[in-house]
């Protein structure tokens, strides 16, 4: 995973970079829900369910196309399979190619592509260990979309759609920790455009 670190912190430094020549800049929160195939019998528990926070930001330093950084995690922390006594919480983060067409004055879409990281937490309980936690690292790969409405001058609203695939997520050799490697998150951000926006 030191390796897949080093990349993100690559991404990020570029990402970065970016603000300078960007024609447009934007940030945004929001929260929404993860589908994931439901758990079978002697596998491991599914990652459904559960309120998702996400947070994130973009650039454009060409007209509709840039890059896109966001981080997606459970608001709280979920029961890790039935009689286990363990919690878990998933972080995932993503590194994302952007096109952003406009579809009206107001209207717009934006289309990204990537790749990322799944960070899954798995917190023991029990009187020794009050805070500890297990911590499993996925390479992810990532697709979303979702349709922004600006409804007050440079602030605006998405719905969203994400897919997730997650290496290994499901892998009895590999560190897997839940029962699939696909995961699908849907929800809604607000969010504030720097810049020009739908021009």
């Amino acid at each position: 995973m030191r390796k897949s670190t080093l990349f993100a912190a690559v991404l990020v430094t570029l990402f970065l970079a970016q603000f300078a020549s960007a024609q447009q800049v934007d940030i945004f929160f929001g929260g929404g829900t993860l589908e994931s195939p439901s758990a079978t019998s002697g596998s491991y528990p599914s990652m459904s369910g559960g309120t998702y926070l996400n947070l994130g930001g973009d650039v454009i330093p060409v007209k509709h196309f840039g890059f896109n950084v966001e981080t997606a995690w459970l608001a709280t922390q979920g029961a890790y399979g039935t009689g286990t006594g363990e919690n878990y919480r998933p972080i995932l983060t993503d590194f994302n190619f952007l096109y952003q067409p406009h579809l009206g004055k107001r209207i717009g879409l934006d289309l990204m592509g990537g790749i990322g990281a799944a960070d899954t937490r798995i917190y023991a309980q029990g009187v020794s260990c009050q805070s500890c936690y297990y911590s499993y690292d996925h390479f992810m790969e990532h697709l979303g979309g979702g349709v922004r409405f600006y409804i007050w001058h440079h602030v605006f609203v998405r719905p969203e759609v994400h897919y997730y695939h997650i290496q290994d997520n499901n892998s009895l050799t590999d560190n897997g920790v839940f029962n699939s490697n696909n995961a699908v998150r849907v929800g809604a951000s607000v969010g504030y455009t720097f810049g020009g926006h739908l021009d």
